[in-house]
Parts: structure tokens; C-alpha cells; sequence
């Protein structure tokens, strides 16, 4: 059975940083494009941040310059480091493939910024 697990996310003060790591069980990732998604309270989910297959990245206006996308194969694992968070940033955070696939969509981490 294939899973995705996300871990990191809590409650930081405005400004603060948190990494966010995906571990993948069940299949090998490496091969795959992968996405970090959030969806905030009352609004759609969206594309954060993702890294292809060779590592390269693209990352959503309103994160550019604060969060880093990684992966590390070995470990079957994507990170998400997420500096200057503010306010806004306030979602729950999912990885998944990038296009994102149904069957992979777990139980994400809550991140929370208090002004």
C-alpha cells in the first residue's frame, strides 16, 4: 500500500521557520515529479512548491524567496523548508505527485503562524 506521510508542521510565531518532510512507503518516488500542496480553512487547495525527477524547482509567487523544496531518494523523503512564515501561511500542508494522484493524498500537517 502505498503512503505519504507528512510531519513538521506546528504552531510558529510570524517570522519563524519549519521543515516539513513527506516520507513515501510503499513505492519508490524517486522517478516522480512531487508537489507540496496546502489548503487553507474555506479555500482551495493549492500547488506550493515542487521538485522533478532531477531536481528541479518551481515554487508558487507568494512562497518564492521563503521556502526551499528538497528530496532526498535514498530516503524516499521530500522536505519543505519554510522560512519568514507569516500569517497567511497558515494551512494544512499535503505532498503528493506533481500532477497530484487521488490515490496518494494522506493526512497532512497542520502549520499554524500567529501574527
Amino acid at each position: 500500500q502505498v503512503q505519504l506521510v507528512e510531519s513538521g508542521g506546528g504552531l510558529v510565531q510570524a517570522g519563524g521557520s519549519l521543515r516539513l518532510s513527506c516520507a513515501a512507503s510503499g513505492r519508490t518516488f524517486s522517478s516522480y515529479a512531487m508537489g507540496w500542496y496546502r489548503q487553507a480553512t474555506g479555500k482551495e487547495r493549492e500547488l506550493v512548491a515542487a521538485i522533478s525527477s532531477g531536481g528541479s524547482t518551481y515554487y508558487a509567487e507568494s512562497v518564492k524567496g521563503r521556502f526551499t523544496i528538497s528530496r532526498d531518494n535514498a530516503k524516499n523523503t521530500v522536505y519543505l523548508q519554510m522560512n519568514s512564515l507569516k500569517p497567511e501561511d497558515t494551512a494544512v500542508y499535503y505532498c503528493n505527485a506533481n500532477p497530484p494522484s487521488p490515490r496518494y493524498w494522506g493526512q497532512g500537517t497542520q502549520v499554524t503562524v500567529s501574527s
